[in-house]
């Protein structure tokens, strides 16, 4: 199994910036990519961004991009995601997850092994 702890979610105004950490233990060595999901009241889950293991592939939700960075630290085995120029629509509970399946990078959800307990993120207005 994995083990998923994420940390640094919180209160922001708008144009402000947040860095999400999710520090991953246990069987590392299974885990071919991590991905940040987030959901917001009434919403699907979606992907914001997900990063391989390794660091050579990352992928951005349009929503996103040019405005959030995802990285890894393979030594401290976490992954950030760096969120600058935050609107009230990023408004969410933010999840990471890993999947040890390579063939549909990125992957949905549901192709999502192991989850961490998710941390909120408010940004106002």
């Amino acid at each position: 199994q994995v083990q998923l702890v994420e940390s640094g979610g919180g209160l922001v105004q708008a144009g402000g910036s947040l860095r999400l950490s999710c520090v991953a233990s246990g069987r590392t060595f299974s885990i071919y990519a991590m991905g940040w999901f987030r959901q917001a009241p009434g919403k699907e889950r979606e992907l914001v961004a997900a990063i391989t293991w390794s660091g050579g592939s990352k992928n951005y939700a349009d929503s996103v991009k040019g405005r959030f960075t995802i990285s890894i630290d393979n030594a401290k085995n976490t992954v950030y995601l760096q969120m600058n120029s935050l609107k009230p629509e990023d408004t969410a509970v933010y999840s990471c997850a890993t999947t040890s399946r390579s063939s549909s990078w990125p992957g949905r959800g549901y192709e999502y092994d192991y989850w961490g307990q998710g941390t909120q993120v408010t940004v106002s207005s």
